[in-house]
């Protein structure tokens, strides 16, 4: 693919894991000079052999800039913030001296307060996105795509739209929308109800819907999220009726069939979850609220014990 990088951004995408690899590596593959900064295996593989992207539509090797050193963000117009959770704190002081006036910081990340957490650490005002997609990593520099590839964004406003046009120009689509939070709380609802089941379960998502036990709970991890958000005053698009949440958890489920949620794949890998911004934060928020949410306290629990036993 011949490729003129001159009229875009330089992007830069911090924790090149399969989201950061899928959404940097397709807007490389567009033209964009990307740098991404992962792990040293990562950065090698790919300035090796180039970035594998093994996806639903194509198979091709991007040619893309990699790296293991923070550094390497200097000079970046876009910052695709992609590190897990857990590293946010950390990972906002190391890089904020190295951000360039004026550089757009988009947190694609599960949760829901990731930009609090970068604002409240580094001092860093962060774009939130929702990302939709099935994704995982089968070796270094590498990324297989198992479904979806979207993203959400907001509220409009001229950097939204900027990082709107720029996902849309590769062809990913990346829609607007001024109720963000909402939007986040939907991806957190699927997030709930599937991710710790999938992980304690060792159960990809279609195996979750094959079972009318699993979807016992995740009727009840739903009906508990849903309460908090009433209680917090957030506003979930369409979700007024409990039954349109859990039956858009089974078709979640059902377009990401052959995939392990972020969550199993972690502990498979023996990594941290992040399963303190999912079921974990229903479960604190609940607490605040005064809303007894017992099934995510449960599955929030189980999963931080079989990550002590890694």
């Amino acid at each position: 693919m011949t490729v003129n990088s001159a009229d875009w951004p330089k992007i830069a995408v911090v924790g090149a894991g399969a989201v950061g690899g899928y959404f940097g590596g397709r807007l490389a593959r567009a033209g964009a000079p990307v740098v991404m900064i992962g792990r040293a295996p990562f950065a090698a593989a790919v300035n090796a052999n180039g970035l594998l992207l093994d996806t639903l539509y194509f198979k091709e090797r991007v040619r893309v800039e990699a790296s293991d050193q923070l550094e390497a963000i200097r000079g970046a117009e876009v910052v695709l913030f992609c590190v897990k959770t857990t590293d946010n704190a950390a990972t906002a002081r190391a890089i904020a001296p190295l951000l360039a006036p004026g550089a757009i910081v988009v947190s694609m990340q599960n949760g829901v307060d990731n930009a609090d957490q970068l604002r409240a650490a580094a001092g860093i005002d962060a774009i939130s996105a929702v990302v939709y997609i099935g994704a995982f990593v089968p070796e270094p520099g590498t990324v297989k795509h198992g479904g979806r590839g979207d993203l959400v964004i907001g509220p409009r406003n001229p950097r939204t739209e900027k990082i709107s046009a720029l996902f849309e120009r590769a062809q990913v689509p990346c829609r607007i929308s001024d109720n963000i939070e909402g939007e986040l709380w939907t991806k957190l609802t699927w997030n709930c109800a599937l991710n710790a089941i999938s992980a304690l379960g060792h159960a990809r998502y279609g195996e979750i819907t094959a079972s009318p036990d699993a979807l016992k709970i995740v009727a009840n991890l739903v009906t508990e999220l849903l309460a908090v958000a009433r209680a917090a005053k957030i506003h979930i698009p369409d979700f007024e009726n409990p039954d349109n949440a859990i039956a858009g958890a089974s078709k979640i489920a059902e377009t990401l069939s052959t995939v392990f949620s972020s969550t199993a794949q972690d502990l498979q890998r023996g990594k941290r979850t992040e399963i303190d911004s999912l079921n974990g934060y229903i479960a604190r928020r609940g607490a605040q609220l005064n809303v007894p949410t017992p099934v995510n306290q449960a599955l929030a629990t189980l999963v931080k014990l079989a990550e002590s036993s890694i």
